[in-house]
């Protein structure tokens, strides 16, 4: 029996398991996510399996990966904006959260891209689009949460400032602005732990693939950096494009 099938029968085994397991736990935590995480275990295993013969054909070509990346960030961007009209419909949601992923993310590409910082070839750019983006539009729906939950709680907070003659954009900043930077805490103690906590994939990767380990962590720390600028970046311009929305009456927004 070779390695990769040895594996895969592991991993057959041990799947079911562990969804059994989460499920079980979300149960008995009251998480009311027993059936978010078998979907999302379900969507995984089609997803992958999918992904997994596309991106063969999306490496073969430079133009093919980048429209692979703008898919990514199309999903992203529904995924994100769902996340937020759960916590209150905010028109221009889906679009709030494109302008926010894809600018984040576009800078960092762009700063890692064109001075060469990284290889300008189909094997790099899809991993680490596919990296940053997937990072970014975590931050943008935790900030997008956040903030409109802050502005429900304090939604009486919010009226005195308008009633002070607060503009509704200073207002909202005022009330909800500065809870948004929650968002960014995984991120940033991902890179504080770095090597001591985690060592995460592209590290691993690179090693495994042969390179030096001097070479594997600067790859590792432009990632990391990375991922920190573009959440920033996403996080303020989901805050300037709330606080300029035609928000719902806080008193509608769920917790």
């Amino acid at each position: 029996m070779s390695l990769d099938t040895g594996l895969g029968i592991a991993a057959v085994a041990v799947l079911p398991l562990l969804v059994g397991i989460g499920v079980i736990g979300s149960r008995l935590a009251s998480l009311r996510h027993d059936k978010g995480i078998v979907t999302a275990a379900l969507r995984a295993i089609l997803q992958l399996a999918a992904v997994g013969l596309v991106v063969g054909l999306a490496l073969h070509s430079i133009w093919a990966t980048l429209a692979f990346v703008f898919v990514m960030l199309a999903v992203a961007s529904v995924t994100s904006g769902r996340r937020i009209r759960s916590t209150a419909p905010v028109p221009g949601q889906y679009a709030f959260c494109a302008l926010a992923i894809g600018g984040g993310a576009a800078v960092v590409m762009l700063l890692l891209i064109l001075p060469g910082v990284v290889p300008r070839n189909p094997e790099t750019i899809l991993p680490m689009g596919g990296i940053i983006v997937g990072g970014t539009m975590t931050a943008t729906t935790l900030a997008g949460r956040r903030l409109l939950q802050e502005y429900g709680t304090r939604y009486g907070e919010f009226e005195a400032g308008l009633s002070i003659g607060l503009m509704p954009p200073d207002a909202f900043k005022l009330v909800a602005g500065p809870l948004a930077g929650d968002a960014l805490l995984p991120v940033l103690d991902q890179t504080r732990t770095v090597g001591l906590v985690s060592l995460p994939g592209a590290f691993v990767g690179m090693i495994l693939g042969g390179a030096s380990p001097i070479e594997a962590a600067a790859l590792q720390l432009v990632v990391l950096l990375g991922l920190i600028t573009s959440e920033v970046l996403a996080i303020w311009i989901m805050t300037e494009l709330l606080s300029r929305a035609s928000l719902p009456d806080g008193r509608t927004v769920s917790s």
